[in-house]
């Protein structure tokens, strides 16, 4: 809100984005008081962490239903208007690097991610082939500073299941976090300068690349994946 003009009209709502009808009622309330969607940015997200075989069903509803749910939700609602009023859009899906990599310790988290980068890939060609004006980008950033390390305390009384062993995991993404070099506000810039550009994969961190690569040159060999925290 601090980056937009003076004078600028906006309102907010307060959206569970695991649930289809909230989302919905976002959707509707920004036709009612705009009358479009140009720009829809999917970008709620919580993170847990701890061994696989240690995760909770509660620890996996609750990051699915956030993190992936939460896109489909916002697909499902806005992508059906703007493609209906013929007008230019586009859609930014928040993922993560853990969406092109797996890091140890954050598989529920990177499943969550791995999700959104195919359903934006397919929504690309879906649009595509729709000859729709609706462009997709998908952002994949690396660790910067945001609240994510501390979102357990929105974390719903039904869901309150957590790994035993999470929290020894969760201290190194909270230090790499904290060490992280671009602000948020950083990653907004480098965000709308993709979306201008109409860039599909939005990696702002330069290593990105360098990880990706190693990962997808360790699938084309067939060998055992690489550690992406340095380690095989």
């Amino acid at each position: 809100v601090a980056l937009l003009p003076d004078g600028t009209e906006q309102f907010t709502r307060q959206v569970d984005v695991s649930k289809a009808e909230a989302v919905q009622a976002l959707c509707d309330a920004t036709y009612d008081n705009y009358g479009a969607a140009h720009l829809v940015f999917n970008n709620a997200g919580v993170a847990v962490s701890g061994p696989t075989w240690t995760s909770t069903l509660d620890d996996w509803n609750w990051v699915l239903g956030v993190n992936l749910m939460g896109v489909v939700h916002g697909v499902k609602s806005f992508v059906p208007r703007m493609l209906e009023s013929g007008e230019p859009g586009h859609i930014v899906n928040t993922a993560s690097l853990a969406g092109l990599s797996s890091v140890p310790g954050s598989s529920v988290y990177c499943v969550s991610k791995h999700g959104v980068v195919t359903l934006s890939e397919c929504l690309h060609h879906e649009l595509q082939a729709a000859g729709g004006a609706i462009g997709v980008s998908v952002l994949c950033p690396a660790f910067f500073k945001t609240g994510i390390a501390d979102s357990e305390r929105n974390r719903p009384a039904e869901y309150a299941d957590a790994n035993p062993q999470g929290e020894e995991y969760a201290k190194f993404v909270k230090a790499a976090i904290e060490a992280g070099r671009l602000s948020a506000a950083d990653i907004a810039q480098v965000t709308m300068e993709a979306v201008r550009d109409g860039r599909f994969y939005i990696l702002p961190h330069g290593g990105a690349v360098r990880q990706v690569e190693t990962r997808m040159q360790d699938i084309l060999e067939q060998r055992a994946p690489t550690n992406p925290l340095g380690t095989r």
